[in-house]
């Protein structure tokens, strides 16, 4: 799944840190730096949970959400939703 989203790099990878720890997933890897961020995590039943972040201006990053091998559109949306509710 991917979304734009209004904010910062910063901000984005701030609410996504925030998403991880509000859904109770356990974190096992977190990169930034001033043009993107990747976030790792899993579920309690270990499907893996991956969070791309890339900057496209100083106010709008693009979102990247990819659970599992083939995806969870549902579980998707929800960490989409639990994001844009931290910003």
């Amino acid at each position: 799944m991917e979304s734009t989203l209004s904010a910062d790099i910063g901000d984005s990878y701030g609410a996504a840190q925030a998403a991880i720890r509000d859904m109770e997933f356990a974190s096992v890897s977190q990169k930034k730096s001033s043009i993107d961020a990747e976030l790792v995590a899993r579920t309690a039943l270990d499907k893996r949970v991956e969070i791309v972040l890339k900057k496209v201006d100083d106010r709008v990053t693009n979102v990247s959400i990819r659970i599992g091998v083939f995806g969870d559109e549902t579980l998707s949306l929800a960490v989409l939703e639990k994001i844009k509710a931290n910003l």
